[in-house]
C-alpha cells in the first residue's frame, strides 16, 4: 500500500529530470577551438573578422565545424587537435604578418559541444580544473617596496601642492626611499609644515631633525594598507587582461603577502599567456606640433621636425607632437566610460590626481587655441586618440577623452587605462605548463575509479542487503546525478580530487 501522498512521488520525479537534464551536457566533451581577438583596443573584431578567418581557413583547406563571433572574440571549432593547431598558425600568420606589429590575439581554446537546445536553457557542463583539462601555471612576485615608493610619491606631490595653496614657503619637497622629506628656512616654517602634516597626512609619522627638516614615514598600518591595495589591484588588473583569453574559469588568487598565483585551465600556448599578463596601456599627454614643417609631415609631404615624433590617428591620418611629455598614465586614479554633455557621443573619462590636475591646469591656460594629443600606447606604439583644440583653462582634475570612438571602443580604452597601471611591478617566478594529454589521461583515471568503485559498492549492497540493497544502490546513483546536476548549475570547477 502507497504510504505517501502522489505529490511527493511528483517533486522526486521532477527533481530527477531536471537533475538529469542539466547534468547532460557533462556527455559531449569539448571541441578543440582557436580564438581570434583584439590585441588592440582599436582593433575591431566584428561579422568582417568572420568572414577573413573563413577565408583563410579555406585557402589552407583546413575544415571547421562552426565559426561564430561572440561580444569580445572569433572561435573557430575543429574535429581534432591536428587540425586545430594548423589554423591557430594559418590565422597567426594571417592576422599577424609582421611578429613586431601584433594586431590580433590567436590563442588555443576548448569550447563545449553542448547541443543549442541544452544551451538555450542555460545548461553548461562543469568547469574543468587546470589538472584535468591542462594549462598553464604562473606564480607572480609583487614588488611591494615599489608600492610604497609610489605611494611616498604621491604623498609628497600632494604636499607640495598643499604646501604652496596655504602659502608655506619651504626649501624643497622631496622622496628618499619610502620617506618624504622637508626642507625649511626658520623654526616659524618648520612648524606650520608640521602642524600641516599633521592634520592632512594622517599616513606619515614625522620626525625633526637638527638642521630644520622634516621626516616623514608611512605608518606601519598605511604601509599595510597600501600592501593590501596593490596587491587587490593586480588581482583586478590580472583578472582584465585574461578575460581578453576568453578562459573558462581562470583561478587568480593571492598567496602569502605577496605573490598571486594565475592559473588558465586549456590554454596550451604559454607565450600569449605570458604575453597577456605583461600587457599594459599607458596615457601620454603632449602639445601638437603646429608648425609650417610639423603640418607637413602630418600629411606625409615632409620629414617629421627635430624634437617631435609622428603618431597615426583613428581616422588614418596622422599627427606630429612634441617629444615633452606633460602628463602619462603614472597621473591617473581612475577612468571610465560615459557619454559626453553636450554631443552625447562616447567618452571616456579620465581622473587626475593633485600633481596631474595642476599640470593638465597650468598647461590648458598657457595654451588656449592650439591643439593638444592624448596618445594611447600599447606595447610600445602609440596611436591619437584624440587631438582636440584647447578652447580655455581646464582645472578640477578631471579630464574627458571623446570623438571617433563608440560605446564599446570608451569601454575598451577605459578598461585598459585603468588595467594598464599596475599599482605595483610584478614579475614571474615560477612557471609550469600542464599537457592536455595529461589532463586527458586524468579525467579517464578518475572516471574509471568512479565506475569500478560504484559497481563495487552495488554488487556488496545487493548481494548483503539483497532487495534493500537495490533501492539502496538506486539511491546511489541518484545521489551521484544530483551532484553533477547540482555542480553544473553552479558552474563550479571540477578538480582531480
Amino acid at each position: 500500500m502507497n504510504r505517501y501522498p502522489l505529490w511527493k512521488y511528483a517533486i522526486i520525479l521532477v527533481a530527477l529530470l531536471v537533475s538529469a537534464l542539466y547534468a547532460l551536457p557533462n556527455l559531449y566533451g569539448e571541441s578543440p577551438a582557436v580564438q581570434v581577438s583584439a590585441a588592440r583596443s582599436t582593433v575591431r573584431i566584428d561579422p568582417a573578422t568572420v568572414t577573413r578567418v573563413e577565408q583563410v581557413l579555406a585557402a589552407q583547406n583546413i575544415q571547421s565545424n562552426l565559426i561564430q563571433l561572440d561580444a569580445n572574440s572569433v572561435k573557430a571549432r575543429f574535429d581534432s587537435t591536428d587540425e586545430q593547431l594548423k589554423a591557430r598558425d594559418a590565422l597567426e600568420r594571417a592576422f599577424n604578418p609582421d611578429p613586431a606589429d601584433v594586431s590580433h590575439v590567436v590563442a588555443l581554446n576548448l569550447l563545449p559541444r553542448t547541443p543549442n537546445w541544452l544551451a538555450s536553457l542555460g545548461a553548461s557542463p562543469m568547469y574543468l580544473g587546470l589538472d584535468l583539462r591542462g594549462g598553464v601555471h604562473f606564480m607572480l612576485q609583487v614588488d611591494m617596496h615599489a608600492a610604497l615608493q609610489r605611494r611616498a610619491d604621491v604623498l609628497a606631490a600632494d604636499l607640495r601642492t598643499l604646501l604652496r595653496e596655504k602659502g608655506v614657503r619651504h626649501g624643497g619637497v622631496n622622496r628618499n626611499g619610502q620617506t618624504v622629506e622637508l626642507r625649511a628656512g626658520d623654526a616659524n616654517t618648520l612648524g606650520a609644515a608640521r602642524d600641516l602634516i599633521r592634520t592632512q597626512f594622517a599616513d606619515l609619522q614625522i620626525t625633526e631633525t637638527a638642521d630644520f627638516r622634516l621626516i616623514g614615514t608611512i605608518s606601519p598600518e598605511a604601509a599595510r594598507r597600501v600592501q593590501d591595495q596593490a596587491l587587490k589591484q593586480n588581482i583586478t588588473t590580472l583578472h582584465n587582461r585574461i578575460n581578453e583569453l576568453g578562459v573558462a574559469e581562470p583561478v587568480i588568487q593571492q598567496q602569502g603577502a605577496d605573490r598571486i598565483v594565475v592559473q588558465l585551465p586549456g590554454v596550451q600556448d604559454t607565450a600569449k599567456a605570458k604575453d597577456i599578463l605583461g600587457r599594459t596601456a599607458t596615457l601620454e599627454v603632449r602639445m601638437v606640433d603646429e608648425s609650417v614643417d610639423g603640418q607637413a609631415a602630418a600629411r606625409g609631404t615632409g620629414p617629421v621636425p627635430f624634437g617631435a615624433e609622428r603618431y597615426p590617428e583613428r581616422g588614418g591620418q596622422f599627427v606630429v607632437v612634441k617629444r615633452e611629455v606633460l602628463l602619462t598614465g603614472e597621473n591617473l586614479t581612475d577612468a571610465q566610460a560615459g557619454f559626453d554633455s553636450q554631443t552625447q557621443e562616447a567618452a571616456v573619462h579620465l581622473t587626475l590626481d593633485a600633481k596631474g590636475a595642476r599640470v593638465f591646469r597650468d598647461v590648458t591656460r598657457e595654451n588656449v587655441g592650439k591643439r593638444m594629443a592624448i596618445i594611447l600606447f600599447e606595447k610600445g606604439r602609440g596611436e591619437v586618440v584624440t587631438a582636440p583644440v584647447i578652447r580655455g583653462e581646464i582645472g578640477g582634475g578631471r579630464v574627458q577623452i571623446s570623438g571617433s570612438m563608440n560605446t564599446v571602443e570608451a569601454n575598451d580604452t577605459a578598461l585598459l587605462l585603468r588595467a594598464g597601471s599596475l599599482a605595483a611591478p610584478m614579475e614571474i617566478i615560477e612557471e609550469r605548463t600542464i599537457g592536455p594529454s595529461l589532463g586527458a589521461e586524468n579525467i579517464t583515471k578518475g572516471f574509471h575509479s568512479v565506475l569500478w568503485g560504484f559497481i563495487a559498492i552495488v554488487v556488496f549492497m545487493c548481494i548483503y542487503y539483497a532487495l534493500f540493497g537495490v533501492f539502496s544502490s538506486i539511491a546511489l546513483a541518484f545521489n551521484v546525478l544530483l551532484l553533477v546536476s547540482l555542480l553544473s548549475m553552479l558552474q563550479a570547477t571540477l578538480t582531480l580530487p
